[in-house]
């Protein structure tokens, strides 16, 4: 689900945090980032796999749980969750964004 306003709150933070901005530049653009760390491929094939499906394969499953335990793959689900329902309210209410703010590109395509 696409979040203008979510988005345009945390690609910041994001970089700041030390992630790649080709990363950043990739997610924003609606594409696939290339090159992604390990945890960080896991992470995204984790969210994108179950966005898509609302489950995840049994193989995404044990990938994810060998590389962040049972808690994290429960947190990676219910913050998807969460940032779920926040974009639904979001786009619901209309919430702009702040003027001059990135654009997103739909996600994924």
């Amino acid at each position: 689900m696409v979040q203008p306003y979510e988005w345009n709150a945390h690609q910041s933070l994001a970089l700041k945090g030390g992630l790649n901005p080709e990363i950043v530049k990739a997610v924003a653009e609606g594409r696939r980032p290339q090159h992604m760390a390990e945890d960080e491929e896991v992470a995204y094939e984790f969210c994108v796999e179950l966005h898509r499906n609302h489950s995840v394969s049994d193989a995404t499953y044990a990938r994810a749980l060998a590389k962040f335990g049972e808690p994290g793959v429960i947190d990676m689900i219910g913050l998807s969750g969460y940032y779920t329902l926040i974009s639904m309210v979001l786009n619901t209410a209309r919430t702009p964004v702040p003027a001059g703010a990135a654009t997103l590109a739909p996600f994924p395509r």
